[in-house]
């Protein structure tokens, strides 16, 4: 291996590490006034295109890694780049994307995306590195074995991977990332549903009954005499679960309903774009979006433990985030329009007002 060569991956290493450290440690930096002008690409852009780039370099670089005869001077070529100006602008980029202007979910990814990019890049300089030492010290032949090429191509598929996730979190944008977020978020409330529609208590008492089954007839006499004598209130606590239940599913599908609802009206319409004025309340509609399914779970899951105040404590706590979600966008994004037009409100608007009602009946009836 030549000297340059040995030296250029040393240093992509070294950066790579440094650069992750510094993702871990180093807080988001707003860009400039200076470097908002029209002569310097937005960190969105920067990203992107450096994510872009890194790619390609990957690809030349595992190509003339596989190819024989090994040529440490072109590898050169394409490390040179990466080191450079390929990682310091990824990183640069991706400090630059505050969470004032870019929310704290879409920074973290980013940051996060970034960093398992330099991972895999690393992995990949290593491998190289492994093979370019042996064929210095002649205990390898100028090419590669038909493993060691899978490998390295293997490798080089989790760098596109990466890259190409880093460039579709930038196309999407943080309206479109919160979409898909708020989404994920639904399908955890539907999923809970589904598990809850599944559940019978008649069978997990009859689990129960199978555990007590341990084959002694003076056990068996035992338990006879006991269920007897509290079949009665045991036949009324399944029947208080089933109940349950269903009230439960009665006020957990109007919860459900305000996901698709919120994206439909406010996240695909609705003026949402993100701007530096709409973050923070962007910040407070995912926050309570994100904690539902928590409470949802929680509810189901005391209602499974034939806890019924705590199901109902949790099922008022989604009900109250759901309400306090669709407050926060019950009027459209649009910042240009005036207090009576916002008053005036949408389909969007009109339809939480009956959500607000049909949810205050289901409940007071649960309570009652």
């Amino acid at each position: 291996m030549s000297e340059k060569l040995h030296i250029l991956l040393e240093t992509a290493l070294a950066l790579s590490a440094q650069f992750q450290t510094t993702l871990d440690t180093t807080p988001p930096t707003a860009a400039t006034a200076e470097n908002d002008d029209a002569a310097n690409p937005s960190p969105l852009v920067l990203l992107s295109n450096s994510a872009k780039t890194l790619r390609a370099q990957v690809t030349k670089l595992s190509l003339l890694t596989i190819t024989a005869p090994f040529t440490p001077s072109a590898l050169c070529t394409s490390l040179t780049p990466v080191n450079d100006s390929v990682m310091p602008s990824m990183v640069t980029a991706v400090l630059m994307l505050t969470p004032g202007e870019y929310t704290k979910a879409f920074s973290l990814e980013a940051r996060l995306l970034v960093k398992t990019a330099l991972k895999e890049f690393s992995v990949l300089v290593e491998a190289i590195t492994s093979f370019a030492d042996e064929l210095k010290k002649g205990e390898k032949k100028s090419e590669l074995s038909k493993s060691e090429k899978e490998a390295i191509t293997s490798q080089t598929g989790r760098v596109w991977d990466a890259c190409d996730t880093i460039t579709t979190l930038v196309t999407q944008g943080v309206v479109g990332h919160v979409v898909r977020r708020v989404q994920e978020w639904h399908d955890l409330v539907k999923d809970a549903i589904s598990e809850l529609e599944e559940w019978d208590p008649e069978e997990d008492d009859a689990d129960f009954e199978e555990l007590l089954d341990v084959g002694d007839e003076t056990a068996k006499d035992i338990e006879k005499n006991g269920k007897e004598s509290d079949e009665e209130e045991e036949d009324d606590d399944i029947e208080a679960l089933h109940e349950q239940k269903k009230s439960l599913l009665r006020a957990l599908k109007p919860i459900a309903q305000i996901y698709p609802a919120i994206i439909s009206n406010r996240c695909k319409k609705g003026g949402l774009t993100a701007s530096k004025s709409q973050i923070a309340k962007l910040e407070s509609l995912t926050s309570d979006l994100q904690s539902i399914p928590g409470h949802v779970d929680e509810a189901a899951g005391s209602l499974y433990e034939s806890n019924l105040d705590d199901s109902v404590r949790y099922l008022n706590k989604a009900k109250t985030t759901a309400e306090r979600a669709i407050e926060l966008v019950i009027y459209p994004w649009t910042e240009n329009s005036t207090i009576t037009e916002q008053q005036q409100g949408d389909k969007f608007t009109i339809w939480s007002t009956t959500w607000r009602k049909v949810m205050g009946n289901v409940i007071k009836d649960i309570q009652s």
